[in-house]
C-alpha cells in the first residue's frame, strides 16, 4: 500500500536534506511513536560511544514499533533526533545514518544536542509522528 504522507518542498527556502513540511489527509490514522532508543534485546544499550551505531540501532527499533502499529519508515511524517553531545559533529553522525535510512522519504525532522538521554550510555534517541490511511 502507498503511503499517505505528502512530503511539501519550498524552493524558494534554503536548500536541505530533507521537506520542510508534510502532509496526510483527512481521515488518516495518526501514529505517534515512543522515542526509539538503541536497546538489544536484552535491554541493554547498543553499541556504547558510537553514535554511528546507535542511530542505526534506533531506526531499527523504529522500523519494528512502526510495523507493529501497521506502517512503515515511508509512513512517517516528521522526525526529532535526539543527540546527547555539543559537538556538531556528533550531531551529523547520527542525522547522517537517519537521513541514509529514511532514502529519498526525506521528512521533515529537527536535529538536537541534547545534555543526556535516558537510559546508560545512550547517545541517541529519535521521535517519530506517522500517518496511515484511515481504518
Amino acid at each position: 500500500m502507498s503511503s499517505v504522507v505528502t512530503l511539501v518542498r519550498a524552493s524558494s527556502l534554503a536548500e536541505t536534506p530533507y521537506a520542510y513540511a508534510a502532509t496526510a489527509p483527512a481521515g488518516s490514522r495518526l501514529i505517534f511513536l515512543a522515542g526509539a532508543c538503541p536497546l538489544n534485546d536484552d535491554g541493554t544499550t547498543a553499541a556504547p560511544g558510537d553514535y554511528g551505531a546507535q542511530a542505526a540501532r534506533c531506526i531499527e527499533t523504529l522500523k519494528g514499533a512502526l510495523a507493529v502499529a501497521g506502517a512503515s519508515l515511508t509512513d512517517v511524517i516528521s522526525t526529532r533526533v535526539l543527540v546527547a553531545s555539543t559537538a556538531q559533529a556528533d550531531l551529523v553522525t547520527a542525522w547522517d545514518v537517519v537521513h541514509a535510512a529514511f532514502g529519498s522519504h526525506d521528512v521533515p525532522s529537527t536535529l538536537l544536542g541534547v545534555t543526556v538521554l535516558g537510559y546508560d550510555d545512550q547517545l541517541v534517541e529519535i521521535e517519530a509522528i506517522a500517518a496511515v490511511a484511515g481504518e
